[in-house]
């Protein structure tokens, strides 16, 4: 399981015009679902997520997590994170979970994230989504379980 984080002073998920999550400063989470993903592996990667300090504290130093500071999850499914771009022009997607499994450890993900943090918000599995963001810093990570 794959996630890209990057700390955002804002991000939205837009769906056919109409916004379907939406947060202030936090995390835009792009989630990658891979084959032999558990729900192990999502429990350890959302404690990771929660706890990694990419926010400043009173001194500029990245020293304060999401959870630290009360921010926003933005958590929206990306497939295309585990594509296979190391051989040809076209990405392979093997490795990516079927869709309907990946579809079931997002939502377990989810639900996981938001009895664990206040404010949790998300895009649509495999839906066409919009995403806006402003990232703060830039600061973007890959996060791997």
């Amino acid at each position: 399981m794959l996630a890209l984080i990057q700390r955002v002073s804002s991000a939205s998920v837009e769906i056919e015009s109409r916004v379907v999550g939406a947060i202030s400063q936090g995390l835009l989470v792009l989630l990658g679902v891979e084959k032999e993903d558990t729900k192990e592996q999502a429990d350890k990667l959302l404690k990771k997520l929660l706890a990694y300090r990419v926010f400043s504290d009173a001194v500029g130093k990245m020293n304060l997590s999401v959870s630290d500071i009360g921010g926003g999850l933005l958590i929206v499914s990306q497939f295309t994170l585990v594509a296979d771009t190391e051989k040809g022009l076209r990405p392979s997607f093997s490795s990516a979970k079927p869709p309907a499994d990946a579809e079931q450890l997002y939502q377990y993900f989810v639900a996981q994230a938001g009895s664990v943090h206040a404010e949790v918000a998300t895009g649509e599995f495999a839906a066409d989504m919009k995403v806006s963001l402003v990232n703060d810093g830039p600061v973007t990570f890959m996060l791997k379980s």
